[in-house]
């Protein structure tokens, strides 16, 4: 567990989910070397506990993508596999996991790319990238809640749709950048 930087002089969590929580903190952050450090401020913290995002290449290049509404964007989006690291769970493992539940693909090899923040300034979640090959098509297995389509693209359709603005979602963008920058 990492030491925090920040002096936490009050925390209360506002709301619980399902999903997440959020919590609302008066701290006095760390200064910046050279400067004294600041003012007690209030931060509304989301807090969440991680999430996989899947790449999925086939044997010909095409990268599996699944499309479905998302209420907060109110449109139907063209995302990377993703979702939650259940409890007790390892990402590798979420990663196997969400591919099959939303693709009903498998993969032989997966490869963590990298594990970053989407929006660090108000939400804990990290969310852990791999790129998974050796796929080997199934039956999906979606949750409840879920209603989705996938689709392969080919290198071209991805730089066409990234042009266009047809990929919004932050984690697929960065996914297939990496993607279109690695077959370069």
């Amino acid at each position: 567990m990492k030491k925090r930087q920040a002096q936490v002089r009050r925390s209360d969590v506002v709301f619980r989910g399902r999903l997440f929580r959020v919590r609302r903190d008066l701290v006095a952050e760390p200064a910046l070397r050279g400067q004294p450090e600041g003012p007690a401020v209030m931060r509304e913290i989301v807090e969440h506990a991680g999430s996989v995002v899947v790449l999925p290449v086939l044997s010909d290049g095409r990268v599996l993508l699944v499309r479905q509404y998302r209420h907060a964007a109110d449109d139907f989006l063209w995302e990377l596999v993703a979702g939650g690291i259940d409890r007790g769970e390892k990402p590798a493992q979420a990663a196997r996991r969400e591919l099959k539940e939303e693709t009903g693909y498998t993969g032989r090899r997966f490869e963590r790319l990298l594990s970053f923040f989407p929006s660090p300034g108000i939400l804990s979640e990290q969310m852990h990238l791999f790129r998974t090959t050796g796929l080997r098509p199934g039956r999906d297995e979606p949750e409840a809640d879920e209603a989705l389509e996938a689709r392969a693209f080919s290198r071209r359709e991805l730089e066409r749709m990234l042009r266009q603005g047809r990929l919004r979602d932050a984690k697929t963008v960065l996914g297939v950048l990496l993607e279109l920058r690695r077959q370069t």
